[in-house]
């Protein structure tokens, strides 16, 4: 593990983009396809990274403040007034 963490905190903002762009594409820059294991240790290397010189808003599967829907206000009926109702 501890070489894991030693190649995160080896990593540059320019490799963090290119790792991005490769995920988010799925193939390297010079446009070799990133096979399945590719993708996944790339992936856990960026949110590593992200973890450690990010913002959490700005980290990969940020989600924002969730709210809570059933408090909504009902969307008004455009098509009828509740009077051309027939019940």
């Amino acid at each position: 593990m501890s070489s894991f963490v030693a190649m995160i905190e080896n990593i540059t903002p320019e490799i963090y983009q290119s790792l991005k762009l490769a995920v988010e594409i799925g193939k390297w820059p010079d446009g070799r396809k990133l096979s399945q294991e590719q993708k996944e240790l790339s992936l856990q290397a960026m949110i590593a990274w992200e973890q450690q010189n990010l913002p959490e808003d700005q980290r990969t599967g940020y989600m924002g403040e969730q709210a809570c829907e059933s408090h909504a206000e009902p969307i008004p009926n455009l098509l009828f007034k509740t009077s051309d109702t027939l019940h």
